[in-house]
């Protein structure tokens, strides 16, 4: 677990974020916003195809009876990825901004603004601090950059991906 400031980054499952979110309070729909961070429904055609391809290249001896066996681990198991992939949750809730195992109570945010998928790019890469925290997906193009105001808190700021930065930057103002 790493803590700087009042940020928080451990490693958590999602169900063990959320637990630990809910046990704090007795009503779980007290949640500003709530998107899920999955991933787009063909993956799970093209991780099958993929899975298949890889456990054909089994099929070297001709004994019929060991065919299944790649098939019936590598096909699951590319299902259970592209699923496990997507899991991610980004949700603003009890004055604190949740995405994937930290948090970040919102009074240490001094400012947002919503981010197109090429701006997105060029901030996580080169142009960016080294020093932010980055908590994107590849499949979701926009996003959001949170700038901080915690002078115990090394990040200039965190930029997380999100479908809806409008969404994202309208539950922030509402909180103001």
């Amino acid at each position: 677990m790493v803590t700087a400031g009042k940020v928080t980054l451990a490693n958590m499952s999602a169900d063990a974020e959320h637990v630990a979110r809910s046990a704090g309070s007795s009503n779980s729909d007290d949640s500003i916003y709530r998107e899920r961070l999955g991933t787009p429904w063909w993956w799970y055609p093209v991780g099958l195809a993929i899975a298949g391809l890889l456990a054909a290249e089994f099929h070297v001896s001709g004994l019929s009876l060991t065919d299944w066996i790649p098939f019936g681990t590598m096909l699951p198991l590319s299902v259970v990825i592209v699923w496990a992939a997507g899991r991610g949750e980004l949700e603003i809730a009890d004055g604190e901004l949740y995405i994937r195992g930290a948090h970040l109570p919102l009074r240490f945010i001094s400012g947002w603004v919503a981010l197109d998928m090429r701006t997105l790019r060029r901030v996580v890469g080169r142009e960016g601090d080294p020093e932010a925290f980055i908590s994107i997906r590849p499949w979701i193009g926009p996003g959001v950059q949170l700038w901080l105001d915690d002078p115990d808190d090394p990040a200039p700021y965190w930029v997380i991906s999100s479908r809806h930065p409008d969404r994202v930057i309208a539950a922030l103002e509402r909180t103001r």
